[in-house]
């Protein structure tokens, strides 16, 4: 059984994969869909398919869904669950969280008050 349980936003190592999957790491870099004449090779179901690089020096990082693609339809492995959980917030996360829940504030405001009739600047125009 493999269970991949980084967080979302995380890509996975070749360290990482290699623990997953219970295989040296020899055997995940073998598994990788690498080609030494092309950066990013075109997806391929019969091999573990990397994240986009931009440069060859970049590492290879696996999003946690293909790792468990490739155990559970290329090496067969029965019971394979992927389970995402969810990190820390970062700054951006809280800075959006706090605007949501104002946002809700201000809607709740409007929705109880009754609406304030403001004199039209017309209605003083009218005979």
């Amino acid at each position: 059984m493999v269970a991949v349980s980084p967080s979302s936003d995380a890509l996975m190592s070749i360290e990482d994969v290699q623990d997953c999957l219970n295989r040296s790491r020899a055997s995940v870099y073998r598994y990788a869909n690498t080609d030494p004449h092309a950066l990013n090779p075109p997806f391929d179901l019969r091999k573990l398919n990397a994240e986009f690089r931009r440069d060859h020096k970049d590492p290879l990082l696996f999003h946690p869904q293909e790792v468990a693609r490739f155990a559970r339809d290329v090496l067969r492995i029965k019971g394979v669950s992927v389970t995402i959980l969810n990190g820390p917030q970062n700054a951006t996360e809280e800075l959006l969280t706090e605007m949501l829940a104002e946002l809700r504030r201000i809607r709740l405001a409007l929705t109880r008050e009754p609406p304030t009739e403001d004199p039209s600047p017309w209605d003083a125009l009218s005979p």
